[in-house]
């Protein structure tokens, strides 16, 4: 289930998720899984795009929306 980003009430963002992260620099938007989640970012590993594999800590508001939760 896609959850989008609402403006109006904090993204929900949990270890596990699948996260859609905006484009930046020469990277095209892409997933992302997040194994942890801080005040201000997330880390993780990119799943997909030139980045797939390579560990990150996207800011929050990079993040477009939830594609999946780890249940």
């Amino acid at each position: 289930m896609t959850r989008p980003l609402d403006e109006t009430e904090p993204l929900e963002i949990h270890p596990g998720d699948v996260v859609v992260i905006d484009a930046f620099d020469d990277v095209p938007e892409h997933l992302f899984q997040v194994e942890e989640v801080h005040e201000d970012c997330v880390t993780g590993i990119a799943l997909s795009g030139p980045l797939s594999g390579c560990y990150g800590e996207p800011e929050r508001e990079m993040i477009l929306r939830v594609l999946s939760a780890d249940s």
